[in-house]
């Protein structure tokens, strides 16, 4: 409950441009944020794993 409720309050239009926050568009997660998928790193990761994100490989070396 808390953390959709953060989500909507995220949607509107903050009264100062510096307290925007990035979030998770699958969980809802404010840290860990990667901007060029829109999603915290724990999803990009489970996502990447299954194979659901194109593009994305898992290195090994």
């Amino acid at each position: 409950m808390a953390r959709t409720s953060m989500m909507e309050k995220a949607k509107r239009a903050p009264k100062f441009k510096v307290r925007a926050r990035n979030r998770c568009a699958i969980c809802g997660r404010p840290r860990g944020y990667i901007g060029k998928f829109e999603m915290c790193r724990i999803c990009f990761r489970t996502l990447a794993l299954r194979g659901e994100l194109p593009g994305v490989t898992k290195s090994s070396w």
